[in-house]
Parts: C-alpha cells; sequence; structure tokens
C-alpha cells in the first residue's frame, strides 16, 4: 500500500541563496536516489524557510521492485579449464555475486568476446527498511557553497542541525544524521511557537507546521509576503519598487512573514533617488515606495518575522536605523559635491588596478586613447567622439567618492550624477554611466554612441592586459570576469551596431600596454585574445539557434565582424534546408582539396575543353552578381548564385580529369577551381558542413 513520506531537517537559520539551492538540490537528489532504490513514487516535492529543509514524496510503494541484474564476470577461456573445470577466477567471482559457480552462464560481449555472466535475482525489500538509509545518504550528499561543523561531531551543513523528522505514513523512519536520531517531532516559528510540535503522520504535517505558525512552503510563502506587500502599498497610494534580488531573499529571510510600513524625513528626498533605493534595499532588505507619477516617497515596506501585534514597535526600530543609514548616505553625498568630478580623477593613481597592470588613473589613460581611437574607426561622428574621451577620462572617477566606497553598487550611477553637478554635457554624463553596459548576459547595450565606444575601450583594455601579462580564464576560474567582458564587446558590435573589427580593436587595445609591459609581445597576444572573443561569438550564435557547423563554416572566414557573421549564419541555416546545399558541400570540398592556391586564378580559356570553358564562363558571370550581392550584406541573393554553380562543378567533375598529365592542362584545371574555391570563401568554408 503506498504512503506519504516528509523527511524534515531542522537546522539554525540558513543563509537565503544557498537554502534555494538545496531546495533544488535535495528535489534532483531524490529523484534519483528513489530510482536507484528501485522505489516508485507519484511526486516528489522540496520546500524550505531559514529553520528547516523538506522533502515531501507522494504515494511512495510499499517496497522496492524485484530486480534482475546481469553481471558480466571474466573471460570464459580464464573461468574454465580444458576440462571445463571452473577456475579459482570463477570461484571467485561466483562467490561475489552470492551465488554457486554452477550458476554462471556463458554469454557473448556487444564486440563478440566470450564472458561469463552472474544473473541476480534481488526480492524488493520492504520501503521501511530502505528509507533510513536512503534519507541519511540525501542529508550528507547535500552540497553547501560554504559548511560547517559544530560540537565534538564531523558531520559538515551549512549550519548547525538541531533536530530530524522523518515520517513514512505515521510511522516514524529511524534516520541517523549529523548525531541526531529522527522522530515525529518538528519545532515551530522561533518566536511566535518556539515549542515542539507533534506529527501523527506524514499526511498531517502541513497542518502540523501550519499550528506552528510556519510557512515552510517557500513558494506560498513568497506570494503570502507579494500579496502583503502590495496591500501596504496601496493603503498608501503608492507602488512599492521590489527588485527579484531583494524580494527572493527576503522570502527567505523569514518563516511568516509580516509587514509594516516606515518612514524618513522627507528632506532625505533632496539625496539620489538611487542612493536612497540603495540604502534601503541593499543595507536594510526594505521595499521603497513611490506615487504614482514615479517619484520616490519618504516611506518603505519591512517585512518582519516577530510577532504582528507587535508590528508598530518593529517598524519603529527600522525607522530608526534607516534615519541613521540615510543620514550617512546624504553627508557623503554633500562632501562629494564640494569637488568636482575631475578633482577626484588625480586620486585613481594611488588606487591599484593590477599588480603588474598599474593603477587605475593608468588604465583610464589607456582608456581614454583607445576610445578615442575606436571612435575614429567605428566613424561615430565627432560629436560622439569627444564625448566618449570626455567620459573615458572621468568615468572611474565616482570610485573614489564617498557615496561609492560605501555603496559600491552605485559606481556609475553616482558618476553620471557627479558629471552633470560638475557641469558636464548629459552626453558625457550618460556615457559615464553606460560604459559598465551590458553588465551581465541578456543587459542592454548602452543606449548612446559615446556609451557604446567608451563601454568597449574599457572592456576591451581589461581583457588584452589580463591576457597580455598571463591570466587568461583557465577552466571555471575567471576572476577578472573576461569572458562576460568579452560578452560585453560582442552585443555592442552586434545589437549596438558599433562598426569596429576584432583585430582593429584588439590591436589599438594592446598599443596602451606597449611602454607599461616591457617585451610584450602583441601579435601572439592579440592571437590569443581574438581566439578568446571568437569563442563566445560561436557560443553567441549557436544560442541564436544556428547549428554548430554552420557556425565554423561562417567563422571560418568571417570571425573579425561579429555583426557580419551573424547575418551570413541567418542566411545559410534556412538555406541548409535546399537540396543542392549537400552537393555543393561537397563540391567545394573536393575543389579545395584539389586547388593549389599558389598557382593563382589566371586561367587560358583557349586550352579549355566544353565543360571547362562553361565553368569558366559561369564563375565569371556568379563572380559579378555574386560580388555585388557579398559587398551590400544581401548574402540570401549571394547563397543563390552560388547555389547555381551546382550543375557547372558537377558537370566539370564528372566530364574532366583535373589531374591531368600534361602539366600545362593540369594547372589550368586547377586554377579554374581555385577561382571557383575562392568565390566560395567569400562566404563560407563549405567544407565544415556536416551534409
Amino acid at each position: 500500500m503506498k504512503r506519504d513520506l516528509v523527511f524534515e531537517i531542522g537546522v539554525e537559520e540558513i543563509p537565503s541563496a544557498p537554502l534555494y539551492d538545496a531546495i533544488a538540490q535535495l528535489k534532483s537528489l531524490a529523484t534519483s536516489t528513489l530510482g536507484e532504490y528501485s522505489l516508485a513514487f507519484e511526486d516528489v516535492r522540496t520546500y524550505g524557510s531559514p529553520r528547516r529543509l523538506v522533502l515531501a514524496v507522494d504515494g511512495l510503494a510499499a517496497k522496492q521492485k524485484d530486480r534482475t541484474t546481469r553481471h558480466k564476470g571474466p573471460a570464459a577461456k580464464a573461468a574454465f579449464g580444458s576440462d571445463g573445470a571452473p577456475t579459482p577466477a570463477a570461484a571467485g567471482f561466483a562467490r561475489s555475486k552470492g551465488l554457486d559457480v554452477s550458476a554462471l552462464e556463458v554469454g557473448r560481449d556487444e564486440n563478440g568476446g566470450e564472458y561469463v555472466y552472474a544473473v541476480v535475482e534481488q526480492t524488493g525489500r520492504e520501503t521501511g527498511e530502505v528509507l533510513p538509509e536512503m534519507l541519511s545518504r540525501l542529508a550528507q550528499a547535500l552540497d553547501w557553497p560554504k559548511s560547517m561543523r559544530w560540537g565534538s561531531g564531523e558531520t559538515r551543513f551549512s549550519r548547525p542541525v538541531r533536530w530530524l523528522l522523518a515520517l513514512y505514513g505515521h510511522e516514524v523512519v529511524d534516520v541517523e544524521f549529523a548525531g541526531l536520531r529522527a522522530g515525529r517531532v518538528t519545532h515551530g516559528h522561533r518566536f511566535l511557537a518556539p515549542g515542539p510540535i507533534d506529527v501523527p503522520t506524514a499526511e498531517e504535517y502541513p497542518t502540523a507546521v501550519g499550528r506552528g505558525l510556519v510557512q515552510y512552503d517557500h513558494e506560498a510563502r513568497a506570494r503570502t509576503l507579494r500579496e502583503s506587500i502590495d496591500a501596504a502599498a496601496r493603503k498608501m497610494d503608492a507602488t512599492a519598487v521590489v527588485h527579484d534580488k531583494t524580494f527572493a531573499e527576503v522570502v527567505n529571510l523569514v518563516e511568516y512573514p509580516t509587514v509594516g510600513v516606515g518612514r524618513f524625513d522627507e528632506e532625505f528626498l533632496s539625496v539620489p533617488r538611487e542612493v536612497l533605493v540603495t540604502a534601503m534595499e541593499s543595507h536594510q532588505r526594505y521595499f521603497p515606495l513611490e506615487a504614482r507619477g514615479g517619484e520616490l516617497l519618504n516611506a518603505f515596506v519591512v517585512a518582519h518575522n516577530g510577532d504582528p501585534a507587535r508590528t508598530d514597535e518593529i517598524v519603529a526600530g527600522h525607522e530608526r536605523v534607516i534615519r541613521a543609514r540615510l543620514a550617512d548616505a546624504a553627508f557623503f553625498y554633500r562632501e562629494d559635491l564640494s569637488s568636482s568630478l575631475e578633482e577626484y580623477v588625480g586620486k585613481l593613481d594611488g588606487i591599484v588596478f593590477q599588480e603588474k597592470l598599474g593603477s587605475l588613473g593608468a588604465k583610464v589613460r589607456r582608456v581614454e586613447e583607445l576610445a578615442r581611437k575606436i571612435a575614429e574607426i567605428s566613424e561615430v561622428g565627432p560629436e560622439a567622439g569627444a564625448a566618449a574621451v570626455r567620459a573615458a577620462h572621468l568615468c572611474k572617477a565616482d570610485l573614489v567618492s564617498h557615496v561609492v566606497v560605501e555603496f559600491p553598487a552605485l559606481q556609475g550611477v553616482m558618476g553620471r550624477e557627479y558629471a552633470l553637478a560638475s557641469g558636464e554635457s548629459e552626453r558625457v554624463a550618460d556615457a559615464i554611466f553606460e560604459h559598465y553596459m551590458p553588465r551581465y548576459a541578456g543587459d542592454a547595450v548602452p543606449p548612446s554612441q559615446a556609451g557604446r565606444v567608451l563601454s568597449a575601450a574599457d572592456k576591451l583594455d581589461t581583457i588584452c592586459g589580463i591576457f597580455a601579462i598571463g591570466m587568461a580564464p583557465t577552466g571555471s576560474a575567471d576572476p577578472y570576469a573576461l569572458r562576460r567582458s568579452a560578452l560585453g564587446v560582442l552585443s555592442i558590435q552586434i545589437d549596438g551596431e558599433l562598426a569596429i573589427g576584432l583585430d582593429a580593436a584588439i590591436s589599438a587595445a594592446l598599443e596602451g600596454y606597449q611602454d607599461a609591459l616591457e617585451g610584450l609581445d602583441s601579435q601572439q597576444t592579440g592571437r590569443a585574445v581574438k581566439e578568446f572573443v571568437v569563442g563566445r561569438l560561436e557560443g553567441v550564435l549557436r544560442d541564436r539557434g544556428h547549428a554548430y557547423d554552420t557556425v565554423s563554416a561562417v567563422l571560418a572566414v568571417a570571425d573579425d565582424d561579429p555583426s557580419d557573421a551573424i547575418s551570413r549564419c541567418a542566411a545559410l541555416t534556412p538555406f541548409r534546408s535546399r537540396e543542392e546545399i549537400a552537393d555543393l558541400s561537397v563540391a567545394f570540398t573536393r575543389a579545395r582539396n584539389l586547388s593549389v592556391p599558389q598557382l593563382g586564378t589566371e586561367c587560358d580559356a583557349a586550352i579549355m575543353g566544353t565543360e571547362e570553358a562553361a565553368l569558366a564562363d559561369a564563375l565569371a558571370e556568379a563572380e559579378e552578381r555574386a560580388v555585388v550581392s557579398l559587398d551590400a550584406g544581401d548574402y540570401r541573393a549571394a547563397l543563390g548564385v552560388l547555389a547555381g554553380l551546382r550543375g557547372p562543378i558537377d558537370a566539370f567533375f564528372d566530364s574532366v580529369l583535373v589531374m591531368d598529365e600534361d602539366e600545362v592542362l593540369r594547372n589550368n584545371r586547377l586554377r579554374l577551381l581555385n577561382r571557383f574555391v575562392a568565390l566560395f570563401e567569400r562566404f563560407a568554408d563549405f567544407s565544415r558542413l556536416a551534409g
């Protein structure tokens, strides 16, 4: 008869992010482990709150399934002597499987070799017998980013384990973990219902925990919290500013969420909105309130884990805390405004960017020069170029401001504020803010041309510098986030339409290190950087739905311009569904294998036969039409032109002996193939297509 299972690990408060990960881990581990133990079930669910991690299995079978397993043993010739008698090898193998040697079978493996096999019949055990071992394994298998030991025990867990509950139907599962033995007792809310709670059956677990004023279901807790925040905001005729990261963290800071509305002095609203929001969110986990027009109010929503009846007192305590926080922020902001942003630039020479690459001030000077070069190469226009260069000069200055030292997340944000306060143009101020974009995968590229130029310059300087000192990313180690920077540069080139090739951009960036790094091999470093960036570009193209061989074929001839590579892939991917693509790929590969590039492409029409002349005429027409399409970026049309060469090239290979004994004829035919290959390679390397 099926029964439900519940397994609860009671702990001291687990940090929010590791708790989410543990909930997901536990579900995956439980699902796979139940399969490993041959236990049938209807559903597996996992939950978590700050003080508990819960596994619930619905409809768990009463016993394991019976299993028949066939184990491969030694080769037959080693298992039996010439007289057919079993050898010690056979006897030992049979004994290891709990069988008599006479029960061994001889059979062939997938390669045709003869081996002995042991067929073991296993009768399924009762589920109650299996669960103690299985649940203990699950608890031990959880992987925490940081774990600890406590007391005299050796068990490692995110936080000390205080109780275990394990019920299979009405029966207690005798699980041991962390020096504790499971029972049927859970514990309620630490403050609201701190005593032990008896749980009669697994099915009654939700009701029993509910009596303890605990919402152990994190998703239900999130819904309750969100509804409470929205309701509190509506009473203020306002909207709560709820960022996903802050909200997710707060969900796992409470077991029974209650919200209240706090207020702070209106005078603090003179401080930039971003400073106030950051102070409330990152330090205190509050949710700021804004009016219908979007302006920030001097109010916030706070979620707490205490007695709902004491919400007013709890909120008053939070108001005292935020008042002090905002007073500090306002003081720092006013202090920063007492100096111009330009005055902060000089302080950057005293801050190390990277030990071997010098100060942050040196980086700024390199980025300033690189922004000038990128603006010139990409032809963004004199106004945008000048703004990018000026913004480059100022872009890191806010890092030494009081506000950013206190709130590092506001770098760039305060740079824009202080630039405007110092009299810089909006174009320059916006570029300072935008040069950190895109900050992560999926983030927007800088909206302005000046911002795109500066962002690319800053990221390329970092990538090239770190590669130049031999600290390129290895495996999963990427301490300088170069992969993210490379993806940012590609996004700016592709989605931001910044017209600069990778070769030119990388070369310009490495020029900034010539004097700073003695013995720098710019060519070797440049190749390594490009290979790294193109590796990211390959991932971008595949993420956009293009097959690996399509990407490989295109990047073989168009790896310098990411936007161009995107366009070529977009044309080639649908073209591959047409019949002629396979024949063209084979013909191209054959032609390129025979071609001798050093012979050139100039052919003598006077010594050509009929099929050679037909191919030459078709090539002449195709070259004229394809070049126009390729130069215009009309790659679909260009592919159509190339497809038209299928007939002439097939006829050529069917009737012409390329490697003729006559050297003059042979070389003339090879030059014709060189010409064919050269035309195709203006689009892609078709030999890389799998078919």
